[in-house]
């Protein structure tokens, strides 16, 4: 008799229910993820290198007028590079549409960085110094620092591309993770416990 009544204490559902179960969920704190690669600074940098790249290529182009056209696609680059940087900024919100378009743009500027490369190297200086001159007149001492600062002026600026490339491509990846335009979007696993009622 004393069985059947603890039976019967008992609850009738709990019995019938795993008391570990684990679903598979969709992670609503994902968007979070495109905060990590800062995009407010990464965005900034980028507007000021290509501002800065824009105004170095303009006094380069103002002196040497053979490398004009070269210089107005790098420019028109830099503008490209500009947007992107501002769409980042933009997409800090986590506005779905503002993150897409950030994918978007910050490609456009990793190939406009790309190219801004190969211009570049096509704006290369030319040596402007001959061992025929004698080296101990005044004028191949001045062609020679000249030579030299503008190989160190191209260095820099090639630099300065180099690292717009790889903020684009950084920029790219981290919104790209966010907008699943690569791969499908992770569940995360939740597991629950559920706890039987203390005994009294």
């Amino acid at each position: 008799m004393a069985e059947a009544a603890v039976v019967e204490a008992a609850e009738p559902g709990l019995s019938n229910t795993p008391l570990v179960s684990v679903s598979f969920q969709k992670n609503t704190q994902r968007k979070l993820k495109f905060l990590e690669g800062e995009p407010k600074a990464l965005g900034v940098t980028q507007l000021i290198l290509s501002v800065f790249l824009s105004s170095c290529i303009a006094s380069m182009c103002v002196t040497d007028e053979e490398k004009l056209e070269l210089g107005l696609c790098f420019i028109v680059s830099c503008v490209l590079i500009f947007i992107g940087g501002s769409v980042a900024i933009a997409a800090k919100n986590l506005h779905l549409p503002t993150l897409k378009a950030c994918v978007g743009m910050e490609t456009v500027a990793a190939v406009a960085s790309f190219f801004n490369l190969i211009v570049l190297a096509g704006m290369a200086p030319v040596p402007c110094f001959s061992e025929n001159v004698n080296s101990t007149d005044w004028s191949s001492d001045f062609c020679r620092q000249m030579e030299t600062s503008r190989y160190h002026f191209s260095t820099e600026l090639v630099v300065v591309q180099v690292a717009l490339l790889c903020i684009s491509v950084t920029l790219a990846a981290y919104a790209c993770k966010v907008v699943n335009c690569c791969t499908q979007a992770p569940k995360v696993p939740v597991i629950e416990i559920q706890v039987p009622p203390a005994p009294e």
